[in-house]
């Protein structure tokens, strides 16, 4: 535990990339392989169950302390951060004297921890976790607490960590890349795997890291296409639809499929109709794609989709009300053999040909939209919502299937967004560098009643303001506040800001009978009163657009 504390403070100590990836470098090129692959394992933010909540971290911490509980939220205000306010407080106090363990952090992890699970009753789950506090050095405390509370991040992206691991071992990013993709086993075997030199052979479920696209600068891209005849862009780009779905890659392997999310989770199992290409595609075989709800004919709003993400069993209500399809980009793998160095060209036309060998109802290539002017791609970007797409993909198409994102190949032009002018109702402080400031609102929209207006809340977001505008609303949500809610407050109706969103859609769940998509602040509408806010009726019309698209 110690050395990864010293990685940890040295990584979370400097802004420096290359410092960053020097201390990475030097941990993973000497650390034993049982500390290292569990440090790779919290490093890089894989999934574990949460041991203990913060709540109960909190509340084991006030049964041992003099500080009253007010004390603590005000602390916890200050810090934004359970487990880093509790590290801190714990600095302060005579805790029993007692060793101080230095135990390999393999072994805090694999047999140390987990039987905190298995505590009987509170009081044993507490005296565990304060013998732990009582053994361990000050500065390992907040590393300790933030892996209980499943929590732990550290300032080097995933990104930085496997060029760091590159780096020590001799490895080609893009290898190690593909090598992490899919189930991660923080284990001597796989991670000697992951770091060996030597073709390693990859499991039939193991996918591809994604290839994703920059955001198009629209002047930029129009300025470095100028020169360009309506041949030469038409012969090197190519634009898609962008549609409103989840990004896949569906495997076809050792006689199983595999469908993965691009958020490297296995979700074969909510989407069991993709079984059915088993008899369909052959062996060795990996598209990418998106996948969506379909009505026969073309993708359906992003909210059908939802109702089966998340669960662990899809019914069979919901799959026959829910029906889904992918609509293939690119062919990865034919025939077993790793297709990315291909140009998008001929990857394109690999996969075409596949699919007319071997047509499948649950699966449509995307359709290819030349332009031969920038004017021509703007035109085909403001048809997007009539086909319910979100925008356009543009592609080279003598790119290859890069890593990550690489810019210069694949362009995301998404349409302008929706926006309603709407009320802040409440107000909620931040966590982390903003949790002394006020920066989560929830804002309401107009419904009226035969009783009048009354304000009803629609979306949430805290994002869109700069810091100077953050401050101001932070200073009037502390004068203007009328109750509280736990952290939330509730503030006098009296601004309004412009919410630009995605996608609209009815919703149970909500009092407004709506919920968008990717709710932000686009600007502070100074200029409009509070009686001038958009209605509900008007989120209404939005949505019957979008129906009827």
């Amino acid at each position: 535990m110690k050395r990864f504390t010293q990685l940890f403070q040295a990584v979370d100590a400097t802004t420096s990339t290359n410092a960053k990836v020097a201390a990475l470098q030097d941990y993973f090129a000497s650390e034993d392989p049982h500390n290292a692959v569990w440090a790779l394992y919290l490093l890089l933010g894989k999934t574990r169950k949460r041991l203990v909540t913060s709540r109960v971290l909190r509340h084991v911490f006030l049964q041992i302390s003099d500080i009253p509980e007010w004390l603590f939220e005000d602390s916890y205000a200050h810090v934004g951060d359970s487990a880093e306010t509790i590290a801190l407080l714990l600095r302060t106090m005579p805790l029993a004297d007692g060793p101080k363990l230095d135990r390999p952090l393999w072994q805090w992890m694999e047999e140390i921890i987990p039987p905190v699970k298995l505590a009987e009753t509170d009081e044993d789950q507490a005296r565990l976790i304060v013998s732990w506090w009582t053994s361990l050095e000050n500065d390992q405390l907040f590393v300790l607490n933030k892996v209980l509370t499943g929590a732990f991040r550290v300032g080097a992206s995933g990104k930085l960590v496997m060029r760091a691991i590159a780096k020590a071992f001799d490895l080609p990013e893009p290898v190690l890349a593909h090598r992490l993709m899919g189930n991660f086993e923080p284990t001597v075997d796989f991670y000697q795997q992951l770091i060996s030199t030597d073709v390693a052979e990859t499991a039939p479920s193991q996918p591809y890291p994604f290839f994703l696209a920059a955001q198009l600068d629209e002047a930029k891209f129009a300025a470095e296409q100028a020169a360009s005849s309506a041949v030469e862009l038409s012969s090197h780009w190519q634009a898609e639809w962008k549609w409103d779905g989840i990004r896949g890659q569906i495997i076809r392997r050792s006689g199983e499929v595999f469908v993965w999310s691009r958020g490297e989770d296995l979700v074969t199992h909510q989407f069991p109709e993709f079984g059915a290409l088993l008899e369909q595609l052959p062996d060795g075989v990996v598209l990418d794609g998106e996948i969506v709800c379909w009505d026969g004919e073309r993708p359906r709003n992003f909210n059908f989709l939802q109702k089966r993400l998340g669960r662990k069993k899809v019914g069979k209500k919901t799959l026959a009300d829910n029906p889904v399809h992918l609509i293939a980009y690119d062919l990865l793998e034919l025939d077993g053999k790793d297709l990315r160095e291909l140009p998008l060209r001929d990857r394109r036309q690999r996969l075409l040909n596949l699919l007319e060998q071997h047509p499948s109802s649950w699966i449509t290539p995307s359709e290819a939209l030349t332009f031969d002017s920038f004017a021509a791609l703007q035109q085909l970007r403001e048809l997007a919502r009539d086909v319910r797409a979100e925008g356009l993909m543009i592609k080279a198409l003598d790119s290859p299937y890069l890593v990550g994102r690489k810019r210069g190949h694949w362009w995301k032009y998404k349409v302008e967004p929706m926006t309603l002018d709407a009320v802040l109702l409440y107000a909620q402080a931040g966590s982390g560098k903003r949790a002394n400031l006020f920066t989560d609102y929830t804002f309401a929209l107009w419904k009226e009643s035969g009783e009048g207006k009354e304000l009803v809340p629609f979306a949430k977001a805290y994002s869109g303001l700069d810091n100077a505008e953050i401050e101001k609303l932070d200073r009037w949500i502390r004068r203007n506040t009328k109750e509280r809610f736990g952290p939330v407050r509730s503030v006098s109706p009296a601004h309004v800001f412009e919410i630009a969103f995605e996608g609209i859609a009815e919703s149970t769940r909500h009092k407004s009978g709506i919920s968008v998509r990717f709710p932000r602040i686009s600007r502070w509408r100074t200029d409009k009163p509070v009686e001038e806010a958009d209605t509900l009726e008007s989120a209404k019309k939005l949505l019957k657009a979008m129906a009827d698209a």
